[in-house]
């Protein structure tokens, strides 16, 4: 890794979980559209949100990727281990998915979102992902598609009760 701090990647710590909330309400805010109709104020996924990353950077299944800013952070990316059933896709059924991909406005266009996906990638690998899952920004799209992901063959569709 590069000597400029801002280049550096690290994993998470605790004391990130206040502005990796604020990257992901970036995150919503940026990709608005009919997807996430609902408003990203408002404290109680906030909250919710708060626990489960205190949570999840104890768990060995996920990765929680950051860069450091001048006051805060400059980008997150987290990945996250499943067991699936195998399938001739997947044959030891371990699939990988990455969210919350985001880079802080002030910081973009600098490899941070590379170097992240890149260790996400790396962690995935060692720990024998058959497979890694992600949803694009059209923003993002070009560089995933750099790093060798390709646009799946089924359309990606949700239910929200």
């Amino acid at each position: 890794m590069s000597t400029d701090r801002h280049t550096d990647v690290r994993q998470a710590v605790e004391d990130d979980i206040a502005e990796l909330v604020r990257l992901r309400a970036l995150l919503f805010e940026t990709l608005g559209g009919a997807f996430l109709d609902r408003p990203s104020t408002g404290a109680e996924w906030r909250d919710a949100l708060t626990g489960v990353l205190k949570q999840k950077l104890a768990e060995d299944d996920t990765r929680i990727l950051v860069v450091d800013g001048d006051d805060g952070l400059a980008a997150c990316g987290i990945g996250i281990v499943q067991q699936w059933l195998p399938s001739p896709q997947a044959h030891n059924g371990r699939v990988g998915h990455v969210m919350g991909m985001v880079t802080d406005p002030a910081y973009r266009r600098r490899g941070y979102g590379r170097a992240i996906m890149n260790g996400l990638l790396e962690w995935f690998r060692q720990r024998d992902v058959t497979r890694v899952n992600l949803h694009a920004s059209p923003d993002g799209a070009p560089l995933y598609r750099e790093l060798g992901f390709v646009d799946h063959p089924h359309p990606s569709m949700h239910w929200c009760p």
